[in-house]
């Protein structure tokens, strides 16, 4: 696989971040941008199991806001979109697509829906190792979608779905 086509699946597993529906600044930024508001650091270090340092002034792309973190293992992306089409195709077909495309290359997916919560997992084959492991929640809302995902250096580093889930219900309150 070329480093294009991996770029390729990364933006459709960003963008679709909405990827399966699928940062940086501190909590306290969270007036400015709200995505750094949808989870603290403690919360994060809880279920991450180490501490998170979210850090600078996170950054707002059209209408999505992200905020970014690291641990010694991984990075944490926290996104809000807002200001979206109540009437938008929610099915997920884009989604399922972007889904398709990626087991194609080699990618192992698991997906996993909590009513308007969705969370996966994309383990990839050893030649794409050096990328990352991904796991994903997402909460969709009729106007707004957020998410959390952390990406590991390792898989035996990798945040499971389960531990991820209860972040995500949190998060949904707050949006």
């Amino acid at each position: 696989m070329t480093m294009r086509a991996f770029s390729r699946w990364m933006a459709i597993a960003v963008c679709a971040s909405a990827f399966v529906a699928s940062v940086l600044a501190p909590v306290g930024a969270a007036d400015s941008n709200k995505a750094c508001g949808l989870l603290t650091p403690s919360e994060l270090q809880i279920v991450l199991g180490t501490t998170v340092s979210l850090s600078g002034g996170g950054m707002a792309v059209g209408r999505a806001e992200l905020c970014t973190g690291q641990t010694s293992t991984s990075t944490v992306m926290l996104r809000l979109v807002t200001g979206l089409d109540p009437g938008r195709d929610r099915s997920g077909g884009t989604e399922k697509e972007g889904i398709e495309m990626v087991k194609q290359m080699g990618i192992q997916v698991d997906v996993k829906t909590f009513g308007p919560i969705t969370c996966s997992t994309m383990m990839p084959p050893a030649n794409l190792a050096q990328h990352g492991f991904n796991t994903t929640c997402t909460v969709s809302k009729p106007t707004a979608v957020a998410g959390i995902e952390v990406a590991a250096k390792s898989q035996q580093d990798m945040v499971s779905i389960e531990r991820l889930h209860p972040l995500a219900e949190k998060m949904a309150i707050r949006f």
